[in-house]
C-alpha cells in the first residue's frame, strides 16, 4: 500500500439508504458524509494477520465438527487480495461467516425453520499468503426467507470482513454464487450499481476444484480504488 489513499470511488457502493431494501431507510445517514484525510493511523494500523490464525480456522468443515460431517455441498473459496495499485496484500486477516446447507445461521436471532448442523459453526478466518492469496474450504450455503418484502429470500452468499494494511482499507462484503435466479430479486445484491456489482459474483474454478471431493470458486478482492470491491450493502 502507498503511503496516501485515493478518494473512495463510492458509484462503486451502494447508497446509504436505499428504497428496495427497507431496513437502510431506518439506519442509513441523512446527512452529507464528511470526507477526513487520511493519517498515519489509517494508512499504518491495526495489523491482524496470521497471528490471529489457529488450527483448523480456514476449513469450516472441521472447525465446527463434533460427532461428523458437517452436510452440504463441499465448497473451496479462493482468491487474491490487492490494493488499489493491483499490489498483492500479504498477511492480512480475512474472516468469512454465513448460514449452513439449509440457510440457517448459528445465532439466537436467526428463527427461519431450517435445521441447524450440529457439525457446522458458519464462521472461519484465514491469512492472506506472500501473494495475497486466501483459501476457505466450506459448504455451500443454502438461501433463506428474509423480511423485507412478500416472499423476499437472500440469494446463496457468502460475507467477508478483511483489514487490508489500516482503517483506510477496511473492507466488509458478499460473495455470491453465479448463476443464482435469486440475484436479479434480491435488493441487497442490486443496490450496488451496475455493472460494479458483477465484481461480487464468484468465478467457478475447475482449476480450484479438488477431484472427487469439492467445488472450486475464485473471488478476488480489491481494496479501494477505480477496481474496488464493493461494500456489504
Amino acid at each position: 500500500m502507498s503511503d496516501s489513499l485515493s478518494p473512495r470511488d463510492w458509484a462503486s457502493h451502494p447508497a446509504y439508504r436505499d428504497p428496495g431494501y427497507k431496513s437502510t431507510g431506518l439506519r442509513g445517514p441523512t446527512q452529507p458524509l464528511v470526507t477526513l484525510p487520511a493519517g498515519i493511523g489509517e494508512l499504518s494500523g491495526p495489523r491482524f494477520g496470521k497471528d490471529f490464525v489457529f488450527g483448523d480456522d480456514a476449513d469450516l468443515t472441521r472447525n465446527g465438527r463434533v460427532n461428523g460431517e458437517p452436510q452440504g455441498e463441499r465448497i473451496i473459496v479462493t482468491g487474491r487480495v490487492m490494493d488499489e495499485n493491483g499490489r498483492a496484500v500479504p498477511d492480512t486477516l480475512v474472516e468469512v461467516w454465513q448460514a449452513n446447507a439449509a440457510g440457517r445461521y448459528v445465532h439466537s436471532r436467526d428463527r427461519h425453520d431450517a435445521p441447524l448442523d450440529p457439525n457446522f459453526l458458519g464462521a472461519g478466518r484465514c491469512a492472506t499468503d506472500a501473494d495475497g492469496v486466501y483459501r476457505f474450504l466450506t459448504v455451500k450455503p443454502g438461501a433463506y426467507p428474509w423480511p423485507n418484502h412478500f416472499n423476499a429470500w437472500r440469494p446463496n452468499h457468502i460475507h467477508l470482513s478483511l483489514f487490508g494494511p489500516g482503517f483506510g482499507t477496511r473492507l466488509v462484503t458478499q460473495m455470491y454464487f453465479p448463476g443464482d435466479p435469486l440475484l436479479d430479486l434480491d435488493p441487497i445484491f442490486k443496490a450496488t450499481p451496475e455493472p460494479v456489482r458483477t465484481r461480487l459474483v464468484a468465478d467457478f474454478d475447475i482449476e480450484v476444484t479438488q477431484e472427487a471431493y469439492a467445488l472450486g470458486y475464485r473471488f478476488d478482492i480489491v481494496l479501494r480504488g477505480s477496481a474496488a470491491t464493493p461494500m456489504e450493502g
